[in-house]
């Protein structure tokens, strides 16, 4: 009888985390059934396309590669908008038939500005400067053009020759985004809550639209520097038009191998989805009219909260020395998480023993949420020598740290 009457109470012990994980199985169900579902464009439609590149402080190397990337494709022109001050950047585009476009304006956002409004093409695209492309990018992200509705479209991204378990880890990250959040949001309203500026692909007369309100754009009073891709997703979508995933246009990226900047830009990340989704939910209101995607900003902002409550039971059944628990429940994180992340371990199978410090890890990214949300009026790249201050995008004298 006092067995039953302790298992009993291990049971409703354990209750409240074991409605937690089903209720966040089922969140996570009603995006990936959909995205199941999600299937790129495929058709001839072409239009002229311009690649718009801001450059500031980049590897040499990379962005040498990055341009040739960007040449092999069908594409109108390549505009590089470089900074005065980078004099390595400028000679490095020398080399190349590029247009290069020098500013002494600090900050990406006036960089992009330029570039759009120096361009003649019906479509742009807003590449970083890290940024290397497929053979075949071009055409592919011109299909889904064909649609009038649609203002903007998403490219498959991946981590550029990963080494390392933090680069591995932004590479698992980047694969269930494109194969779970953004395809769903593709398949249920075709509106992607943001169309990342490694590569997206716009028409050139919707940037000229909303050029003023993105140059313009504060939050709390505060003169928003970096979270441009949001801004720009968020005024496309906010004026009735579509935003698309085309995961057959595939691009690389660099990211960081270090800590320090691993975090800094996790955490900027963070701020400026937290900026972007409550104007969107709560100050503008514009989300409403697209009910998935206010259910995945609503969800994912519940998340990193919902997700604490897992450490935090397995701290309490570690001090209660409930030693089945404690193995149940990090079981549980590998072989559940393994299952999200499927489309990963498709291609990586490796990366099946990384997920345990994957879990871990994803710990910390929910804290680093929480974080931001705190600290969201604060506004500097965190990785490069530019912050505003006093209401204004200025250089800092910060030694630069690993490009992001």
């Amino acid at each position: 009888m006092r067995s039953d009457v302790r298992f009993l109470s291990d049971w409703l012990y354990y209750l409240p985390i074991a409605t937690i994980g089903l209720l966040r199985w089922i969140g996570w169900l009603v995006r990936r059934v959909p995205a199941a579902f999600y299937r790129p464009v495929h058709n001839d439609h072409r239009e002229p396309l311009t690649v718009v590149v801001p450059v500031y402080q980049e590897d040499p190397r990379i962005l040498g590669y990055a341009i040739e990337s960007w040449l092999r494709n069908d594409v109108a022109e390549v505009i590089l908008v470089i900074d005065a001050s980078d004099h390595t950047c400028r000679a490095i585009a020398d080399r190349y038939p590029v247009r290069v476009v020098v500013t002494d304006v600090p900050g990406k956002r006036d960089a992009l500005r330029l570039g759009w409004e120096a361009a003649t093409t019906p479509l742009v695209a807003l590449v970083d400067s890290d940024t290397i492309w497929a053979h075949d990018v071009a055409p592919r992200v011109q299909m889904p053009f064909a649609d009038p509705a649609v203002g903007g479209v998403s490219t498959r991204q991946n981590v550029y020759n990963p080494v390392g378990f933090l680069q591995r880890v932004n590479d698992m990250y980047l694969d269930y985004r494109y194969f779970d959040e953004n395809a769903a949001q593709t398949v249920m309203g075709r509106a992607i809550s943001c169309l990342s500026g490694r590569t997206a692909v716009y028409r050139r007369e919707l940037l000229l639209e909303v050029s003023a309100d993105f140059m313009a754009e504060q939050f709390l009073g505060v003169p928003c520097m970096s979270g441009d891709d949001k801004c720009l997703t968020s005024q496309i979508l906010k004026r009735g038009h579509r935003t698309v995933l085309q995961r057959t246009a595939r691009v690389w990226s660099t990211f960081p191998g270090n800590p320090r900047t691993f975090f800094r830009q996790r955490l900027r990340w963070s701020r400026n989805t937290w900026r972007s989704d409550i104007r969107a939910l709560f100050i503008d209101r514009w989300a409403w009219q697209y009910p998935f995607l206010t259910y995945t900003m609503l969800d994912k902002a519940i998340g990193c909260f919902t997700l604490l409550a897992s450490p935090v039971f397995m701290a309490l059944a570690i001090a209660r020395q409930d030693w089945f628990f404690v193995g149940l429940l990090a079981a549980w994180w590998w072989a559940s998480r393994a299952v999200k992340m499927l489309p990963h371990l498709r291609r990586r199978p490796s990366s099946f023993f990384l997920i345990p410090p994957f879990v871990l890890l994803s710990f910390g990214m929910a804290v680093i949420r929480i974080i931001a949300l705190v600290t969201i009026r604060r506004q500097r790249w965190l990785t490069r020598q530019v912050a505003v201050v006093d209401g204004a995008v200025v250089r800092t004298g910060e030694p630069a740290l690993e490009s992001a």
